[in-house]
């Protein structure tokens, strides 16, 4: 790690934390030749393979952006979008993968979005499913509805 100050090319750890529930490591570092310390940070880089073939850094803002496209006008505020992220990033730093296929990140976003909000839910999974009819619709809202009986039955027991 090079000093920011001086630039030499290497620096002692005096310090280290695990910060973000985990995924990320804060080392507090000096300088042996300028005598300063700074902070780095640390995190594992895990990558999204698209269905292009190109890969980029997994995030969760993209994921929460899209997710926020599916509930506009929706009654869903800002932090139950960043509870969600945070859920998916969770599911997706479970699987211990290094590259994870991106419909592999729809799957994961398609159960939280479903709890939060079934009319979002809907929209989000009509794009990322590719409905082409209004049985593609019919049949999802099929199940949606089976669900919630589902859930009446057994909060009633």
């Amino acid at each position: 790690m090079h000093c920011p100050f001086c630039r030499n090319p290497d620096s002692r750890v005096i310090d280290s934390r695990s910060v973000e529930d985990g995924t990320a490591i804060r080392r507090r570092r000096s300088c042996p030749q300028c005598g300063k310390r700074f902070t780095t940070q640390e995190t594992v880089l895990q990558m999204v393979a698209k269905r292009s073939g190109v890969t980029e850094p997994f995030s969760r803002e993209k994921i929460i952006a899209g997710v926020r496209r599916a509930c506009q006008g929706r009654p869903v505020s800002e932090d139950a979008l960043a509870r969600l992220g945070h859920q998916v990033e969770e599911a997706i730093r479970a699987t211990g993968l290094a590259e994870i296929p991106s419909h592999e990140i729809g799957l994961a976003i398609l159960g939280p979005l479903r709890e939060l909000d079934e009319v979002a839910y809907l929209r989000f999974a009509s794009v990322y499913r590719g409905f082409e009819s209004l049985e593609d619709f019919e049949r999802e809202i099929q199940s949606l509805r089976a669900a919630a009986k589902e859930r009446r039955e057994q909060h009633d027991d």
